[in-house]
């Protein structure tokens, strides 16, 4: 029987169900038990819409968690208190940072389309997350606080965070990801991996001692080059791993090799769901 089911509410790709509005940007619902976890938020309202034609109650969401403070995640949150009832938000400490991405000499808002004003005024609980690991409901955890283990897995200098009249180099303290317990071992949820994608389940193997049987979201190998791209890919090839759902931010390359190469790998599209024991 199965007790968990994680539904892709929208993607930067349109899947079988024609209906659907896929955007750039992912959003999961996650249900397990009586609990609705929403994770990420897509780029716009898309992902509400989706969920009607899927026949899923968005109302009966109760945690949403926010993987990082890019519009792509974050920009469709102000549209869920139009619909769900009582939700608490999970978002990590730097999540409201002013972010930018740089062009040469041209700079490009890339953060969220609200500040933590807007939770206060509409008295939407919130929990910035400061601990490693954080059990949000039973079995269900946020990580962060990713240690830096993979040489390979640099910072883009592009992304940016303003301060008064100062850029620095995102280092994306505040990215979450959410792991999932499952009979068989962990279900990971990832928003785009920006700390790195190994790095991020390196840090998750470490910290519950269980194997790690999914991987489903973004990994950010779309600027993967290389030694680093060879290494991801390889990493994704463990045996342990039964499903490899990568796409948004992953990269048409990556995708294309892993298509090629790995048989645990499945696109990860608008509409599609996974079912867990």
């Amino acid at each position: 029987m199965y007790k968990l089911k994680i539904t892709t509410l929208v993607e930067n790709t349109a899947g079988e169900h024609h209906a659907l509005i896929n955007e750039h940007g992912i959003s999961f619902l996650v249900e397990k038990d009586d609990h609705r976890i929403l994770f990420d938020t897509g780029q716009s309202d898309a992902y509400l819409f989706n969920a009607m034609q899927l026949n899923i109650d968005m109302s009966k969401v109760d945690n949403v968690v926010l993987s990082h403070g890019h519009y792509d995640h974050s920009g469709g949150f102000r549209y869920l208190s139009e619909v769900a009832e009582y939700y608490h938000v999970w978002m990590g400490e730097s999540f409201f940072d002013e972010k930018y991405g740089i062009r040469g000499t041209a700079c490009d808002y890339l953060g969220n389309n609200f500040d933590e004003t807007f939770l206060i005024d509409n008295k939407i609980p919130y929990t910035f997350i400061s601990s490693q690991t954080q059990e949000i409901i039973p079995g269900i955890y946020t990580v962060t606080s990713f240690p830096r283990k993979h040489d390979e897995e640099k910072p883009n200098p592009r992304f940016v965070i303003k301060k008064n009249t100062t850029f620095t180099t995102d280092l994306f303290d505040d990215e979450i990801l959410l792991a999932i317990e499952t009979k068989k071992g962990m279900v990971v949820l990832l928003g785009c991996a920006h700390p790195g994608m190994m790095n991020m389940l390196d840090t998750v193997k470490e910290a519950f001692k269980k194997p790690i049987v999914a991987v489903l979201g973004g990994t950010h190998l779309v600027e993967a080059k290389g030694e680093r791209l060879q290494k991801s890919l390889e990493y994704l090839q463990d045996p342990e791993l039964d499903i490899a759902g990568v796409s948004h931010c992953t990269g048409k390359e990556a995708m294309e090799k892993l298509k090629e190469s790995n048989q645990r790998y499945v696109h990860n599209m608008t509409g599609t769901s996974f079912f867990f024991e």
